[in-house]
């Protein structure tokens, strides 16, 4: 019987990734490296295809996405290393032109480019956290979320003002206030996926010795 559950990784700096990836963490070599690219190819795409799920707000100029949400996943299933890279490739390929920020569009220029840059951030620190067992239960997990987000917004809002000229507050009120809500539910439904996840992840380990 394998020894890996969620409270009693043989490896506490293991992520998602490292578990249910195909050879799991033990690949090494070649094949480690394959692992890799495919992972961070695909944790950019994932973030592009949720950054198309976009309602718009009225009197902003950003829109409710899934873009965060997916970023902040992508981060910490993947780990700080190749959470960067996917958001790295998510953010040099949208500003060059391809077309998978929010309502495909693309560029740099956008008011809205803030958060995508706030998402590389966020996707780093979280995958870091991932690492420490952020992700294991669901009040570390809503701090982990919580912390991107307000990473996000950190970049985003004070980008938002520069690239519009609103003043500071009206920042505030067009590119943070109406996305608390939605926050609040995104954090919930992490606090219920990743230590799911890691439950099963814990049961694959035990079925497969």
């Amino acid at each position: 019987m394998s020894a890996l559950t969620p409270a009693a990784d043989p490896r506490p700096d293991t992520v998602l990734a490292d578990v249910l990836a195909t050879g799991a963490a033990s690949v090494t070599g070649p094949r480690a490296h394959v692992r890799d690219a495919a992972l961070v190819l695909g944790g950019a795409a994932l973030t592009g295809v949720a950054a198309q799920l976009s309602v718009p707000v009225p009197g902003s100029p950003v829109p409710v996405t899934g873009q965060t949400f997916a970023a902040l996943l992508v981060g910490t299933s993947l780990g700080a290393r190749r959470g960067f890279l996917a958001m790295a490739l998510y953010t040099l390929a949208g500003a060059a032109g391809l077309p998978w920020f929010a309502d495909a569009s693309s560029g740099a220029t956008m008011p809205s480019f803030g958060y995508v840059l706030g998402m590389l951030l966020a996707a780093t620190v979280v995958g870091a956290l991932a690492r420490r067992g952020g992700d294991r239960g669901p009040l570390r997990t809503a701090g982990t979320m919580a912390a991107g987000m307000a990473l996000t917004y950190a970049v985003g809002v004070p980008y938002l003002a520069v690239a519009t000229g609103m003043p500071a507050s009206e920042a505030v009120a067009a590119g943070l206030v109406p996305f608390l809500v939605g926050d609040v539910l995104k954090a919930a439904l992490a606090m219920v996926a990743l230590p799911t996840a890691w439950r099963l992840a814990g049961r694959r380990g035990g079925a497969g010795d």
